[in-house]
C-alpha cells in the first residue's frame, strides 16, 4: 500500500488512509494527506489538488522557504496555516559522504521533536479537525519534517510501528526525481551527500526508539512533552478512523520449533531462495537464488544445528545455529552462538516469525550454557541493520570476509547479551 498520487510536479503526495490498527479499524480515505512543497502546484497539478476536496493546508517549512519557492495557491475553500516545526536549520546537500543517513537523520528528528512542541502541538490540533474536510500537510521534500509528522499520527491511530516505518520509506521512490529537482535549483553547487532524498528504514526505526526511550511512547511523548491528553487521542481517531474498534489485538499465533532433519533438505533451498527473490524484488542485493543447494544444509545438519519453524503443520521459516563463526569473528572463546540464514516464507509467515525465530535461538543459546547471541549481515543492508537493532541486538564491529560468490565482503557484527 502506497497511496501515491500521481502529480506531475509533485513527486511524494500520497494519502495516508487504508492503513488498519490493532484494533481492526481503517486510516479513512482521501482525509489527511502528506506532500512534498506545494508551491510547485499549477496547470493540471493544480486542478487535481482541487479534486480532493482538501479543506486545511499544513505547511511545515521555515518563512524563508516558503519567500524562496512559494506556498500553495490562494483558494476560497483553503485554510492554509505555516507552522515551522524545525528550529535549527541544517544542509543536507552538504553533508560529508561519510554521514550514515539513519543515526545522523533520527538524531535530527529527535531535536525537532523536543524544539518544536508548541508548532506539533497545533499541527496534531489541526489534524484532528479532518471530519471537518482532508487535511494535508508538507514541507520541501515530504520526507523529514512531514515524515516525523506522519509517523507521530500514524503512531497515535494504532498503526503497527512496521507500518509506520514503510510510510516513511516509501519516499525513496520519490528520490530520484528529489534529487533532479535539487540539481536544477542548484545549478552552480555540487550534491556531496549520497543520502540526500533518501528515506532508509532505520531512521523512523532510531527516531522511535529515541522517542519511546525518552518518554515510554508515543502517545507519552504527546502527553509529556506536547501536553495533548487522551481525549485529544480519542477525537484524532474519531476524525480519522471508520467506525468503532471491531477486534481485540490479535495475540501472536502459535508457532513451534523443531530441528531440521534429511528429510527438509529441499524445503530449507525453497525458504532460501525465496528470501533470496522477496530481496532482490525490493532492490537488495544480498542473497541470490540458486546459490546454496542441499549440500550447504546437509553441511550445516552435521556441523551446527539448523532449526525450521513451524506454523500447524507448515515450515514457514527457518535459521542455522552455530557454535563458532572464525570467518566472520576470528578465534572466540564457546561463550556466544552464532545465527545465520534467519528466513521466513513471507506468504504464510505470521507477523512476528523473525523476531520469534531470533528469540528461540536466544532460548537455544542460552540452554547451551552460552551468554550471547551473535550475527552478522551485509554492512550496505540498512534495513536489516534497523530490524536487528529493534530486537535489542548491537553493533559492536565491521569484519571483511574473503571467499563470498563475487570476492570479498564487508559485514557488519551485531551481538546480543542474554
Amino acid at each position: 500500500m502506497n497511496g501515491h498520487i500521481p502529480f506531475r510536479r509533485l513527486h511524494n503526495f500520497r494519502d495516508l488512509g487504508g492503513r488498519t490498527t490493532a484494533d481492526g479499524r481503517t486510516v479513512r480515505p482521501g482525509r489527511l494527506f502528506r506532500a512534498d512543497s506545494l508551491g510547485k502546484l499549477e496547470g493540471d497539478d493544480w486542478d487535481l489538488f482541487l479534486s480532493l476536496g482538501i479543506r486545511t493546508v499544513i505547511d511545515l517549512r521555515y518563512p524563508w522557504e516558503i519567500e524562496g519557492k512559494g506556498r500553495v495557491p490562494e483558494h476560497p475553500s483553503l485554510a492554509y496555516r505555516n507552522l515551522s516545526i524545525e528550529h535549527r536549520p541544517y544542509d543536507q546537500a552538504a553533508l560529508a559522504p561519510s554521514v550514515d543517513p539513519g543515526p545522523y537523520l533520527a538524531a535530527r528528528y529527535a531535536e525537532v521533536a523536543e524544539d518544536g512542541v508548541v508548532e506539533i502541538r497545533e499541527t496534531l490540533e489541526l489534524i484532528a479537525t479532518a471530519d471537518e474536510g482532508p487535511v494535508v500537510f508538507h514541507c520541501a521534500s515530504g520526507k523529514d519534517r512531514t515524515g516525523l509528522v506522519a509517523a507521530l499520527v500514524l503512531s497515535l491511530l494504532g498503526v503497527a510501528e512496521d507500518a509506520v516505518v514503510e510510510d516513511f520509506t516509501l519516499t525513496e521512490r520519490a528520490t530520484d526525481a528529489l534529487r533532479a529537482d535539487w540539481r536544477a535549483a542548484h545549478p552552480d553547487r555540487s550534491l556531496t551527500w549520497p543520502g540526500y532524498g533518501s528515506a532508509p528504514a532505520e531512521v523512523m526505526t532510531g527516531f522511535l526508539a529515541g522517542l519511546k526511550s525518552r518518554h515510554g511512547s508515543v502517545e507519552g511523548y504527546v502527553r509529556n512533552a506536547l501536553g495533548l491528553d487522551t481525549a485529544f487521542v480519542e477525537r484524532l481517531r474519531a476524525a480519522l478512523l471508520d467506525g468503532p474498534p471491531t477486534t481485540v489485538p490479535p495475540a501472536p499465533a502459535p508457532l513451534a520449533f523443531r530441528r531440521a532433519a534429511e528429510a527438509d533438505l529441499s524445503t530449507l533451498v525453497r525458504l532460501r531462495d525465496g528470501a533470496a527473490r522477496w530481496q532482490l524484488a525490493r532492490g537488495i542485493d544480498h542473497w541470490k537464488p540458486g546459490h546454496m543447494t542441499e549440500s550447504h544444509f546437509r553441511a550445516r545438519l552435521t556441523e551446527g544445528e539448523v532449526w525450521l519453524a513451524l506454523h500447524g503443520e507448515q515450515v514457514v521459516g527457518a535459521w542455522e545455529l552455530w557454535w563458532s563463526d572464525p570467518a566472520a569473528w576470528g578465534p572466540q572463546p564457546p561463550t556466544a552462538a552464532y545465527v545465520h540464514r534467519l528466513m521466513t516464507d513471507r506468504s504464510t509467515a505470521p507477523p512476528g516469525t523473525g523476531r520469534r525465530m531470533l528469540a528461540e535461538a536466544e532460548r537455544r543459546t542460552v540452554a547451551a550454557g552460552r551468554t550471547a547471541t551473535r550475527l552478522d549481515c551485509l554492512t550496505d543492508n540498512p534495513r536489516l541493520h534497523s530490524y536487528y537493532r529493534a530486537a535489542g541486538y548491537s553493533p559492536v564491529g565491521r569484519q571483511t570476509v574473503e571467499g563470498g560468490w563475487d570476492g570479498p565482503y564487508t559485514v557488519t557484527l551485531f551481538e546480543k547479551r542474554l
